[in-house]
């Protein structure tokens, strides 16, 4: 179940209020850019992806919070609404290894369930183009996959395990791709101009 696009939306205002900052509007472009993709595979159906890519950080509604948090809170959120689908999607975005991001034993109950989810499941379709989205957007428009994980290192480091999801990132590209006939990069807005922006890495304002 997903509610409407409109009550996706209204919900990621009212997100927004909550915890202002350039989520929102990256999870906005992580929507466009589902619903853009989506709608050159057959098979797929691009209102659904736009709808869980817009909400796939609702998470952020609770706050500044780091990766587990987020996700687990928009698996909370989204299944209290009974969104399921919205939901899984919250617990799937982030985990571009899925099982093989697990190799280790969570030392909270939230990592613990959050582990627990994602190794009872098998990516599908919108678990990958998600994944992918969430790599595509920004803020500020669209930009090439290199691009991004330069964008996402200078705010959180390297972490162990990235090149692995950068690696799985192109698979899915190259996937998705073979099955539109044409380039990611061809259907998803000015994306020639945005990616050579570069603008500092956002940090939430000091209290």
């Amino acid at each position: 179940m997903l509610p409407t696009k409109e009550e996706a939306l209204e919900e990621l205002r009212i997100a927004g209020e909550m915890n202002p900052g350039p989520w929102t509007r990256h999870s906005e472009n992580v929507g466009i850019a589902a619903r853009n993709i989506a709608e050159k595979i057959e098979g797929m159906d691009p209102e659904k992806a736009y709808i869980v890519g817009l909400l796939h950080d609702i998470g952020r509604r609770v706050g500044i919070v780091d990766i587990p948090t987020h996700i687990y809170q928009g698996y909370l959120y989204c299944t209290e609404k009974g969104w399921d689908e919205a939901a899984r999607i919250c617990m799937t975005h982030s985990y571009l290894l899925m099982q093989e991001e697990f190799d280790y034993e969570p030392e909270t109950e939230q990592e613990q369930k959050i582990k627990d989810y994602i190794m009872a499941v098998q990516a599908d379709d919108y678990d990958r183009l998600i994944q992918l989205c969430d790599a595509l957007a920004v803020d500020y428009g669209f930009v090439i996959l290199e691009k991004r994980f330069v964008d996402v290192t200078r705010r959180y480091g390297i972490m162990e395990g990235y090149i692995k999801g950068w690696e799985v990132a192109f698979s899915i590209k190259e996937e998705f791709e073979e099955r539109m006939g044409c380039s990611i990069y061809d259907v998803l807005p000015d994306i020639g101009r945005t990616t050579l922006l570069t603008p500092k890495p956002w940090k939430p304002p000091v209290k």
